[in-house]
């Protein structure tokens, strides 16, 4: 898009790859369309709303903190995931004491789990593999060269830490949650008010500095009014598109399976998330492409805490709220087996960003074991905990090589979130 001399031509082009699926939408000629044509218009129309929401995201830097403005990226980006299981859970009350409340239950569980673990297993490494190669061809300060077989290492920001720690205390929480056999309001209290807490210390940040090319750059140089205001139109605008596309795309993809001889709930486990991520990935991906590689990680290192905060403890209040009164959103063992493993997983990632930097190795290492998952033995309940057991086994070796870099972590959130000059404390 660099070829568009404009930042509006470029904003405009953008924009139009969603017009085609608004307009069908609003037409309401959705219905009379063919599963690949719904799949193709809404998939563009994602891609557009990724780009626009990036832009806003970008722009609202010179307002507000930086991790702020990638927070409410996060947000918006993984939208369409929690409206796919705000939908399962809201099924899941409509008829209690049904199977088919209970397998609605379940779905909206797997879906959660999936997304998680495909937001780490491709996000995480994706983003890395992506970043250490744009390196080899542009160059990039956010690549750092080491001796060794694939150690050359994508050296993030100390300023991460603070999503690093909040991320650490949603995973350990994470294991006690399917020892209930459900999720409860104290499951969401604490979820819901971690996260809240890590918007809050996010926010006393300072206000970037930095300015931006195209149409970022563009916007900022406009002025605060009408800043706020086109910030605030690009948010509304992508996340509606987002909303009102990647479901019916998501959707899409389930009836298409069973033609490929795929299950529906593989479908909604995976196939399904993957849809509704996508805008993420696309959104980091292009933060990549500008070399923001610390900025890309922390939007996917935020979706991943939002989706383990707020996604999880909002599932039991639409489950309660289609109820219409409080009760336990229950779940089978299996999803409690799903559970485990995506927060052994999770802490497994999290090992890794100890020292601010992930490598080539570390990141197909990520990428190979989420693709391990699905062997066939690997789907039994017995065989999620004996996965379990493998990432966190992994993750506390990784903890004890990497020990010595908590006290920088430590040192560092007390610096970006609370303003103390900690640097003195921190070791290499």
């Amino acid at each position: 898009m660099g070829r568009f001399r404009h930042p509006l031509v470029a904003l405009a082009l953008v924009v139009a790859l969603t017009l085609p699926w608004v307009v069908l939408r609003s037409v309401g000629v959705v219905t009379s369309l063919s599963t690949m044509a719904i799949i193709a218009t809404s998939g563009v129309a994602v891609l557009g709303a990724a780009f626009v929401l990036t832009w806003a995201a970008e722009t609202a830097e010179t307002d507000v903190p930086r991790a702020f403005a990638l927070a409410v990226l996060a947000v918006i980006a993984v939208a369409p995931e929690y409206a796919v299981d705000a939908l399962y859970a809201w099924e899941a009350g409509a008829a209690p004491g049904t199977p088919a409340s209970e397998t609605a239950a379940n779905l909206a569980v797997a879906n959660m789990t999936g997304a998680n673990r495909i937001l780490i297993g491709l996000g995480w490494a994706g983003i890395a593999l992506y970043a250490i190669h744009r390196a080899t061809r542009s160059g990039g300060d956010a690549v750092v060269n080491r001796e060794g077989f694939l150690a050359d290492a994508v050296e993030l920001e100390p300023r991460i830490s603070i999503e690093i720690v909040f991320l650490a205390i949603a995973t350990v929480y994470a294991f006690v949650i399917p020892l209930n056999g459900g999720i409860d309001v104290i499951d969401a209290a604490f979820l819901v008010g971690l996260y809240v807490v890590y918007i809050y210390v996010i926010f006393q940040g300072e206000a970037g500095e930095e300015v931006h090319l195209g149409v970022p750059g563009y916007f900022q140089k406009l002025t605060r009014p009408r800043r706020v205001g086109a910030i605030l139109i690009m948010f509304a605008y992508s996340a509606i598109v987002i909303l009102i596309a990647v479901k019916p795309f998501a959707k899409g993809l389930e009836v298409l399976g069973p033609r490929l001889g795929v299950s529906s709930f593989f479908m909604i486990q995976w196939v399904a998330p993957l849809a509704s991520e996508s805008p993420e990935f696309i959104a980091t991906a292009y933060l990549v492409r500008k070399a923001r590689t610390t900025a890309s990680f922390n939007a996917l290192i935020s979706s991943k805490l939002n989706q383990w905060t707020l996604l999880i403890g909002t599932l039991v209040l639409v489950y309660s709220l289609s109820l219409g009164y409080y009760d336990m959103l229950s779940f089978s063992q299996k999803q409690a087996g799903e559970i485990w493993l995506t927060a052994a997983q999770s802490f497994f990632a999290v090992t890794l960003l100890l020292n601010f930097e992930i490598s080539i190795r570390e990141a197909l290492a990520l990428l190979g074991l989420f693709l391990a998952q699905f062997y066939p033995a690997f789907q039994r309940y017995e065989g999620l905990l004996l996965y379990s057991a493998f990432y966190v086994v992994l993750g506390l070796g990784i903890l004890v090589l990497r020990r010595r870099h908590l006290p920088r972590v430590a040192a560092s959130v007390r610096r970006y979130a609370f303003g103390t000059d900690a640097q003195s404390t921190m070791t290499d």
